[in-house]
């Protein structure tokens, strides 16, 4: 398996659970009303629109989509090393790499 198709699969599992990593949603994301709220991060957890366009690398770590009552969110995966202080050079490693999801606004970017 190639180490991009590798990466792919552990960024949609941390997406799809968020286990093995953290998620940070923005102020603006935060401040929305449950309901709101719920359905974006629940688009988040599904999403399955990767194109070579936004995916170029095959690696699933970022998306982007209309909300109904939103408007535009993105949402992107990091990979770090198991503190959370710096950028992991080989995501493809779960035994070195912790994932941080960002969920936000696309006006907060």
């Amino acid at each position: 398996m190639s180490a991009a198709l590798t990466v792919a699969g552990l960024n949609d599992l941390f997406r799809e659970t968020f286990l093995t990593g953290r998620v940070v949603l923005t102020d603006g994301i935060a401040s929305l009303p449950d309901d709101l709220r719920e359905a974006v991060i629940t688009r988040v957890r599904t999403f399955d629109a990767f194109s070579p366009d936004d995916d170029p690398y095959g690696e699933h770590d970022c998306g982007a989509f209309d909300q109904p009552g939103v408007g535009k969110v993105f949402w992107k995966i990091d990979c770090y090393d198991p503190e959370y202080r710096h950028r992991n050079e080989d995501p493809a490693d779960p035994k070195v790499t912790r994932r941080v999801l960002t969920i936000m606004l696309a006006e907060e970017y």
